[in-house]
């Protein structure tokens, strides 16, 4: 047994072998650790053994364990079985399951069994019917005289649990030779946790459930700790570059306000001096900008990039769609209108000539402030003196991108912003290098949106509501969750819906059609025909989950929306109520899904969006949260974001604390995080590797 080390290929522990192995390698289980960090998924309680001998027949729970006699399965009947006969040395009962066909592979005479449940007599003799049963696979190592927790753990193939349990109960000892210590004595003691290789050992074989309560609790600290770290490292790398201090004077501040024709709201100048307090450092500001639809990001962002036109270096904000990107352009040049800020839009479908003039332009400094798309992640993008970047919508890009977009310019500062609000447990880790600033609060002069949910069977009534407002002058979005028919029968598509509202629900009306799939020109010319009033109700797919702006729709019908995510949905939402005018959103769902009206009940309560996402996330999971795995979201086996919110921050305290000291986490006592840092995240890009 000493022989084996974490890397051993798991065919080579006792019990396994090369047939086992690859049944194993099917779950991920691959080497001595892997066996060693497959957990159970839960436990069973078997009861204290007791000889068949002294059984009455009248016991309402009780546990035996004996070898199989002999086995029977009756196929026909109206009610088939399947049973044992079993002998403890004291005593004979029988096991019986009705419908028990399934176990004619599994129970076979000479194994040994426990059963466990409520004894009865039948013709003067003892049996259980349908009792919980396990194999004992080790006879002479197994204690049957005590109660026992025994681990469940997640089928790998045709291998029972009971098997699994009993090949790493074989080599459940070596845990404290194999597994080394992260941190001393003193460190464990002032956060009350276990020793490492003791943790892993409790995991599987927990002398109580407080025990099993603390082990994992230990665990999940180890999984949030090197995710930490790897944040701690990407962000220590980041703002150790030196950075343009862009200061602000009170002269700078009164020419960029002049350019809006409102005042900024409370929470707008609260962010704008977290802002600029980053800017005038010699440090580029990372900063994650959160704010709901409408509550007046784009006016923060401009002002950001106008700091830097003010100290004559150049802004990029690039946007994650065409759409997007030429929306903020032209508020830009809505803003800017009159000014001698110079400014250009570079977006994939511009002619060549086009793009190569605005290259060129910006390589020799003759453009302060571009907008775009990805396009602006083009090597041949290249900018004279970058000093500040913005990307909005940071979800739709990965952590490659965004890094690739800062490296553009000489330690630009950086601001991201999103309109999907981000619960406090993934701002600790999908955007856990930034700092966060919030607009809590909407621009006045807005009218309110309720929101309401309704059953597929009652559309016409819904058809009927959207005439009202039409006839009042309003305009109305229809969202559908696809773009065209799948075959799906209970699902609608936008295409075909289109038709059916243009030639017979809204045959007074001008319905137009917009989705991802078309081209941009074609996008772009439904936009506009809805924004100025030619088109009525506009028929789309989540394309407008961002980029429309038009304040009299004030009408928003979401069909299948149980198909969507809250945090979706708040931000579809969004999409209406921007004028002076009350709005209406109505979510039509099928009601037959309990979770589905559960999810949709939490939309229609609040229009809180920290309050939609927190329950997004806990319904959802964060792997789903914002519909894409691509930014790097770190994969959880223990911890749980949403439960264990107050060891993320314990963890993510001492991870900043010890690359504050130890940026490189090369100190000799940091040689075992290190080593399991680079193991769990070395080719993950934005956690350790990219700076």
């Amino acid at each position: 047994m000493s022989s084996l080390e974490l890397d051993t290929p798991v065919q080579y522990v006792k019990g396994v072998g090369p047939h086992r192995s690859e049944q194993f390698a099917k779950s991920g289980v691959r080497t001595v650790e892997d066996l060693l960090l497959y957990f159970p998924r839960r436990f069973n309680l078997r009861r204290q053994v007791q000889p068949i001998g002294t059984l009455r027949g009248d016991e309402p729970a009780a546990t035996v364990a004996g070898v199989i006699r002999e086995t029977n399965y009756k196929a026909f009947g109206r009610k088939p079985y399947f049973e044992c006969g079993l002998d403890d040395g004291s005593g004979w009962v029988v096991a019986k399951w009705f419908h028990g066909g399934y176990l004619t592979d599994r129970i076979k005479p000479d194994m040994h069994i426990a059963v466990s449940g409520k004894v009865s007599v039948y013709r003067e003799t003892l049996q259980f019917i349908n009792p919980r049963w396990e194999v004992i696979w080790d006879p002479a190592g197994t204690n049957l005289n005590a109660d026992e927790l025994l681990p469940v753990y997640p089928s790998c193939g045709p291998m029972p649990s009971g098997l699994i349990s009993n090949i790493i109960k074989g080599i459940l000892p070596e845990t404290q030779r194999l597994f080394a210590r992260w941190f001393d004595d003193e460190h464990l003691h002032r956060r009350d946790l276990p020793a490492r290789p003791d943790a892993i050992a409790a995991m599987h074989r927990p002398e109580d459930h407080a025990a099993w309560t603390l082990a994992k609790h230990r665990l999940a600290y180890d999984e949030f700790i090197l995710m930490q770290l790897g944040i701690a490292i990407q962000r220590m790398r980041a703002v150790s570059r030196p950075a343009y201090s862009l200061k602000v004077s009170g002269e700078i501040d009164r020419r960029i306000r002049a350019r809006f024709p409102f005042s900024l709201t409370a929470s707008q100048d609260r962010v704008v001096a977290e802002i600029v307090s980053d800017l005038g450092r010699s440090r580029p500001m990372n900063r994650l900008l959160q704010g709901d639809v409408g509550s007046g990001k784009t006016v923060v962002a401009i002002y950001a990039a106008l700091v830097g036109v003010a100290h004559r270096k150049q802004a990029a904000i690039m946007a994650p769609t065409e759409i997007l990107a030429r929306q903020h352009y032209a508020k830009v040049e809505q803003y800017l209108s009159g000014s001698r800020v110079r400014i250009a839009l570079l977006v994939g479908a511009q002619k060549k000539s086009e793009k190569d003039d605005i290259l060129e332009r910006l390589a020799d400094g003759k453009i302060d402030i571009v907008v775009g798309t990805h396009a602006l992640l083009s090597k041949k993008v290249r900018f004279r003196s970058l000093g500040v970047t913005i990307v909005d919508e940071q979800h739709k890009f990965g952590v490659r991108q965004r890094g690739g977009f800062r490296a553009k310019g000489y330690a630009p500062h950086c601001l991201v912003m999103t309109a999907t609000p981000i619960p406090r447990t993934l701002a600790l880790t999908v955007f856990g290098d930034l700092d966060v600033s919030v607009i809590d609060e909407m621009p006045p002069g807005r009218g309110e949106t309720q929101t309401r949910c309704v059953d597929k069977s009652r559309m016409n009534e819904v058809f009927d509501f959207v005439r009202e407002r039409l006839a009042d002058g309003q305009q109305a979005y229809f969202v559908y969750p696809l773009v065209a028919d799948a075959g799906n029968a209970k699902l609608s598509a936008a295409q075909t819906a289109h038709d059916e509202l243009t030639d017979e629900v809204f045959a007074d009306y001008t319905v137009g059609l917009i989705h991802g799939q078309m081209p941009t020109a074609e996008q772009q010319s439904a936009m506009s025909r809805f924004a100025a009033g030619e088109i009525r109700v506009l028929v789309a797919s989540t394309v407008v989950e961002v980029g429309l702006d038009v304040p009299n729709a004030n009408v928003m019908v979401v069909v299948n929306a149980e198909r969507f995510g809250l945090a979706q949905l708040h931000q579809l939402r969004g999409r209406i109520g921007r004028g002076k005018d009350n709005a209406a959103c109505i979510l039509v769902a099928d009601s037959k899904n309990p979770i589905a009206a559960e999810r949709l009940r939490v939309l229609a309560e609040t229009n809180d969006g920290f309050k939609i996402a927190e329950a997004d996330l806990r319904l959802r999971g964060p792997g789903e949260f914002f519909g894409t795995r691509q930014h790097g979201m770190p994969e959880l086996k223990i911890a749980d974001l949403i439960e264990d919110y107050d060891l993320l921050q314990i963890a993510r305290r001492d991870a900043f604390a010890i690359v504050q000291t130890d940026p490189d986490i090369s100190a000799p006592e940091h040689q075992t995080l290190r080593a399991e840092l680079l193991k769990a995240y070395g080719g993950r890009v934005g956690l350790v590797a990219e700076g």
